[in-house]
């Protein structure tokens, strides 16, 4: 699938509030805009979001892991629309926290589709396969150089921060389970590009329907 060059001005930026309400239908809404990240030096990485997950306690069982790890509570309970890193098998994963303080509840971005500065993502992160650059939820964080300073920070940051890119009619959006989970694993809270080649590997925990935006 092909996409028109995208505006990456931090005018467009999203602001925080587009964070304040459903995780699961912030991650449908946010498929199909764009990452731009600002190195240090300058250089500008911009890459199409193709993938994610929503994530939204109490009413998830899969949230259970967050009462034991340390900080995860009060960071994913914190303001909505801030950067948050889970760690799963100590690689970190892309969040952006949700719903208003005191709610424990965010949008793992899972996999990106590159489209500007995709030479340096392959010296931040060398590849033999570049379909293996940004296809997983590690794999991105590597790639867009996302380093822990940018922990805590709102998601219209000046050096990391999401624009509006084409909108996708729901015929081009997958609905599945979320992958790799035992709790709430039928849970139809995954979004992704139909047939794009950059969604990642990952399998669907369990078959579901196309039902994803009407959970009680």
């Amino acid at each position: 699938m092909l996409f028109d060059s995208p505006d990456t001005s931090h005018t467009q930026a999203l602001t925080p509030d587009f964070f304040a309400g459903d995780p699961v239908e912030v991650a449908r809404q946010l498929i199909g805009t764009v990452l731009v990240r600002v190195l240090p030096d300058g250089a500008v990485i911009a890459a199409r979001i193709v993938e994610t997950e929503g994530y939204d306690s109490p009413r998830d069982p899969s949230c259970h892991v967050i009462a034991r790890l340390p900080g995860a509570a009060a960071a994913m309970g914190g303001e909505p629309g801030r950067v948050y890193f889970h760690y799963a098998y100590k690689q970190a994963l892309l969040n952006v926290t949700c719903r208003p303080v005191g709610v424990q509840a965010s949008i793992l971005i899972r996999a990106v589709q590159p489209l500007l500065g995709e030479e340096r993502m392959r010296e931040l992160r060398p590849v033999k396969r570049p379909i293996d650059l940004s296809n997983g939820p590690a794999k991105l964080v590597t790639a867009l150089g996302l380093t822990e300073e940018l922990k805590g920070q709102p998601i219209n940051g000046p050096a990391f921060y999401i624009v509006p890119g084409e909108a996708l009619p729901d015929s081009e959006v997958e609905i599945t389970s979320r992958v790799g989970l035992r709790r709430g694993a039928e849970l139809p809270w995954r979004f992704l590009i139909r047939g794009n080649p950059w969604v990642s590997p990952g399998k669907p925990s369990a078959a579901t329907t196309e039902t994803g935006l009407s959970q009680p």
